[in-house]
């Protein structure tokens, strides 16, 4: 009966010790955050090795630059080496336990090393000795044989893919500048312009307008892209209908001029259009007037989408080369 009695007497002293020495235990745990955050900062970071301080560990070869290599060791913490001329580099074991020697070359990604030596000013550890295990050795070679041709495939593909976004990024320039120049085809500069002038009802050219197309054709010289716009006008002496004739034939009188004497090819003419007396530029009441309207307005136009790039000379003293 007395034990009865005492048992929840002691029952309640165990939870209160428990619950008394739960904080103490609790305080030191390591929340889950805490330990992932440790274990990035210990997979990213790598591990200084005090100037002179001598160092022995074992890890696994991760990442080699040069002469330096990383090395895991057992806790994930990072370390460089550094090899140098003086480092041994052997195998364990072997006859009299002198092991078998190896260039610094074998040292494969994925091969378990021993490292032994001192670290320097860089915080690198310098490598006096370097050991490993010859089914090691036989394991990182079988994984490099895997690993790298697929890595290699994919600096090879990653550098065809910079290739093609560089022709693509050329091409897109280029159709850039093609559609420019295409908006651009009606867009047209005037290089030259003349206004030849008539007599009454006639479409015959005098001295003073051959000499004047004799000037704008020499500006054809050596150009490129250009073409000739020809436009014939009369007063407003007549009917329309035969104004509008006249006009025509005084603009194909100037076309003939200048296909003629000066060999401009008639693929370089927009069609010549007589516009009559639709089109006067002075009053036709009075006789100068008249005598200004009675035209052939001459232009030498490049077109701005053609000639995109190219330099249109005004004069060349070398014979007419016409694309």
């Amino acid at each position: 009966m007395s034990f009865n009695r005492f048992r929840p007497f002691t029952a309640g002293c165990m939870l209160a010790a428990f619950m008394l020495a739960a904080p103490l235990v609790l305080g030191q745990q390591v929340t889950p955050t805490q330990t992932s955050t440790a274990a990035t900062d210990r997979n990213t970071a790598i591990r200084s090795v005090p100037s002179g301080s001598k160092m022995k560990f074992r890890g696994v070869v991760i990442e080699r630059n040069g002469d330096i290599f990383t090395i895991r060791d057992r806790s994930r913490a990072d370390y460089q080496v550094l090899i140098t001329d003086q480092t041994s580099i052997k195998t364990h074991g072997g006859f009299l336990r002198s092991g078998k020697k190896y260039p610094v070359t074998d040292i494969l990604r994925g091969l378990i090393v021993e490292v032994e030596g001192k670290g320097d000013n860089a915080g690198q550890l310098v490598a006096d000795k370097i050991r490993f295990n010859e089914s090691d050795m036989r394991a990182a070679i079988t994984s490099d044989t895997r690993v790298s041709p697929v890595e290699a495939n994919q600096e090879r593909l990653a550098g065809q893919m910079d290739e093609l976004y560089a022709v693509a990024a050329e091409a897109r320039a280029e159709v850039k500048a093609v559609n420019e120049r295409v908006s651009a085809l009606d867009d047209y500069d005037v290089q030259e312009s003349v206004a030849v002038t008539f007599r009454t009802n006639s479409s015959v050219l005098s001295p003073e307008a051959k000499t004047q197309l004799d000037e704008l054709a020499a500006k054809t010289q050596g150009a490129r892209n250009f073409m000739i716009e020809v436009a014939g006008h009369t007063d407003s002496t007549g009917s329309d209908a035969k104004n509008f004739r006249l006009s025509r034939a005084r603009a194909e009188a100037v076309v003939q001029y200048l296909a003629v004497q000066h060999k401009i090819p008639l693929r370089r003419f927009v069609t010549p259009m007589g516009y009559g007396k639709t089109e006067a530029v002075a009053d036709n009441t009075s006789a100068v007037g008249r005598q200004q309207n009675r035209r052939v307005d001459v232009k030498m136009i490049i077109n701005r989408g053609l000639n995109s790039g190219t330099s249109v000379p005004t004069t060349s003293s070398t014979a007419p080369t016409r694309p």
